[in-house]
């Protein structure tokens, strides 16, 4: 199987890089504050998006070794600290007590301390990026924080109706998780001075891959033997419907998608409901369809790929194609 680990490697240099240029970047003055920070930023699991810019950066640089440079470091920390907060605050949404198997950051210093530092993470980001004087990345990077709020705002709004179809399905995941995955590999050929076309192509690349991670997440919540760090079955028990769910919905008559609808309402306080249902999408078919729409979105982004000669970078974007399609976690 492939791991992290072994697509990590081609850019090692580079993504110790941009390690230290986040510790140097990110300090705060106050010992609640500073145990707060350190606690947010040594959780920061996968290290996909920085991953993605760096992978980006090297495929797309002329000369071997650009994307050690601050252009690539601040490209990723930005990105990714973008992520960071957004996780913060879902969290708190959410009233999730966990992340990556330890204590959230809210349920360790309870939701309104969590907020504060989800803000002063992003505020102290948008700044460093200002100060830096490097436009470009900054206003390509920054825009992603309005996609990820509407995307959040529209999977409220339909949890809360409980109503969801196929499109805003698709838009939420793009909105909340492609747009910045889009955006991760975009900045990493943008960092290098690649040429607006390669920029281009990378963004499309990485939303795709985006779109594939977030329907194999909804895939993942539903198997007991993934292991995500959070509850089995979270969405359902916060009354989203994924796509898994969706699938079998759409196929049922208007009075068995009452029921289902009815018994989605029961999930957030009785376990039976949860497993119940989750026995139904199982049963009936909504993983595989789910797997399916995964698998091609990861197809049009090893097809987007064929555009590059092959290289170290390449193979290691193409593994983490694959590493997404493989992951229990």
């Amino acid at each position: 199987m492939i791991t992290l680990d072994l697509i990590r490697k081609p850019v090692t240099a580079e993504l110790q890089a941009y390690d230290e240029f986040v510790e140097r970047q990110f300090t705060a003055e106050g010992e609640l504050l500073s145990e707060m920070l350190h606690y947010a930023l040594t959780s920061r699991g996968k290290g996909i998006r920085p991953l993605l810019v760096m992978l980006s950066g090297a495929m797309n640089a002329a000369v071997k070794g650009a994307a050690t440079g601050r252009r690539a470091c601040l490209a990723a920390m930005l990105v990714e600290m973008i992520h960071v907060t957004s996780l913060i605050h879902d969290d708190v949404i959410d009233e999730s007590d966990t992340r990556r198997g330890r204590p959230s950051v809210n349920a360790r210093w309870q939701s309104q301390k969590a907020v504060i530092l989800g803000d002063y993470i992003l505020a102290r980001n948008v700044s460093l990026g200002l100060q830096s004087g490097q436009y470009d990345l900054v206003t390509l990077i920054c825009g992603s924080m309005a996609a990820l709020c509407e995307g959040e705002m529209l999977q409220s709004e339909c949890a809360g109706k409980q109503e969801m179809n196929r499109q805003k399905y698709l838009d939420i995941v793009y909105k909340k998780t492609a747009f910045l995955l889009g955006i991760s590999a975009s900045a990493g050929a943008m960092a290098v001075g690649a040429t607006r076309d390669k920029v281009t192509l990378m963004r499309r690349f990485g939303e795709a891959l985006g779109m594939a991670f977030q329907v194999q997440d909804d895939i993942l919540d539903y198997r007991a033997d993934a292991q995500t760090g959070k509850p089995t079955n979270n969405d359902l028990r916060e009354g989203k419907i994924t796509l898994p769910l969706l699938v079998i919905l759409d196929k049922s008559s208007e009075e068995r998608r009452k029921e289902l609808l009815k018994l989605l309402g029961r999930c957030h306080n009785e376990d039976d409901a949860v497993h119940q249902l989750q026995q139904i999408v199982v049963e009936e078919g909504g993983l595989e369809f789910a797997a399916q729409v995964m698998q091609s979105y990861i197809q049009k982004a090893i097809n987007m790929l064929s555009e590059y000669e092959p290289s170290e970078y390449r193979s290691a974007l193409i593994n983490l194609c694959t590493y997404i399609v493989e992951r229990d976690r």
